[in-house]
């Protein structure tokens, strides 16, 4: 079989090109990050399936993430980034939510602890809320205005409140340890730190912080370096796409390591032999669904055919933008990108950097064939200079 002229870059589908006739469609994953809790199920599912021994039981030091990276004892690693920023940064954290008064009976009933004595016990008449949603604004209800004349405060009884001007702040004298407000009545103060924080202060001068978390693992690029430099075809192409590699034919070279552009392969210190992902390539010949995306309680992982997955993935970008976060992108789902796609892409709420992943990986065997052309024709300059050498040193 001639090999497609792309085979080292550019649009693919692998398996036809690696030699199989009849291929199923090509399968992948997608990683929605957006909906990633970091349960780690992923994880601890991968490790149970595959054998994989245990790692990653070290306190790092610098996050909850105590697995680090992607390494042979950690075929996935679900990252915890701890984001410090302002909330305004992005979308407006409390954008289009109710910033005013508590207007709920049941609400104003439930914190009415919060207030001082007012005649009843435990402050409330019993099976009455619309009362105790009159201390929010001391009128009732239903906007009519109380028996003490037009427009007069009352108390959560709905009895007139003598008139008198109140103070800006809430006093306590040794007389009366109840706090007051200027005998304006009870004044409904809400539990401790009524408003979420931002609310009262407003979103752009709040800081705060994010949980980013992304369960990674290897990308199953369609051209794969690390399966092309593998000098004894212990790396290989499925004919679901996905590369694997066959442990007891692997003699721990190690080009595989420094052949992958995202860092994932890596080699297992007791034996020196090369481990990565292998999307549970024994699951997927008997029609079952990987590990991982198996384990997953919030179906961030989600398996299945590759072009499939992408019109999901395009079409939940679309969704979470329309919901205010412009952030929202894929990543490694472009055929055109510098490996020609990734079998298993994410959808990302910040620049791909923040996740520790390259921002315009480039398979790192794609310029082997003007590296050989180079190569020849240096070979044949210094043969040329050499036969040439001897030409007119005979001749002299």
């Amino acid at each position: 079989m001639v090999p497609d002229p792309n085979s080292l870059y550019g649009p693919l589908d692998p398996a036809p090109d690696a030699g199989y006739e009849d291929a199923p469609p090509r399968m992948g994953f997608f990683t929605d990050t957006s909906v990633c809790i970091g349960c780690k199920a992923c994880e601890v599912a991968c490790k149970e399936w595959n054998g994989v021994p245990g790692s990653g039981l070290d306190l790092l030091g610098m996050s909850y993430d105590n697995t680090g990276a992607l390494t042979a004892n950690s075929w996935r690693h679900v990252a915890f980034i701890e984001q410090p920023r302002p909330t305004g940064h992005g979308a407006a954290a409390f954008a289009g939510t109710p910033t005013g008064a508590t207007v709920s009976a049941a609400s104003a009933a439930l914190a009415a602890g919060t207030t001082g004595p007012t005649g009843t016990d435990p402050g409330l008449p019993p099976g009455s809320p619309s009362a105790a949603a009159r201390m929010v604004n001391g009128t009732p209800t239903d906007g009519a205005p109380a028996s003490g004349g037009p427009g007069s405060r009352v108390d959560v009884l709905g009895d007139p409140v003598a008139a008198r001007e109140p103070s800006a702040h809430p006093t306590v004298t040794r007389d009366s340890p109840t706090r007051t407000n200027g005998g304006a009545g009870p004044q409904f103060l809400g539990m401790p730190g009524g408003q979420p924080p931002g609310r009262g202060t407003g979103v752009e001068q709040r800081s705060d912080f994010r949980w980013l978390m992304m369960s990674d693992v290897c990308k199953h690029c369609t051209h794969a370096a690390c399966l092309d430099v593998c000098p004894t075809g212990s790396l290989f192409r499925t004919e679901f796409g996905t590369v694997v590699v066959q442990e007891d034919i692997c003699n721990g070279c190690g080009y595989c390591i420094s052949a992958c552009p995202y860092g994932v392969i890596d080699q297992r210190k007791d034996d020196g032999r090369a481990w990565k992902c292998t999307l549970c390539y024994d699951r997927l010949g008997a029609g079952m669904t990987p590990a991982c995306a198996q384990a997953c309680p919030t179906e961030s992982i989600q398996y299945g055919p590759l072009e499939e997955l992408r019109e999901r993935a395009a079409a939940r970008v679309q969704t979470l933008q329309e919901r205010g976060v412009p952030e929202a992108r894929l990543y490694g789902h472009d055929p055109n990108d510098g490996v020609g796609g990734d079998g298993a892409f994410f959808l990302l709420l910040d620049e791909p950097e923040v996740y520790g992943l390259p921002p315009d990986p480039v398979v790192t065997t794609r310029d082997l064939p003007a590296m050989w052309k180079r190569a020849g024709l240096a070979a044949l300059a210094m043969t040329a200079a050499t036969v040439a050498a001897f030409v007119v040193g005979g001749s002299s």
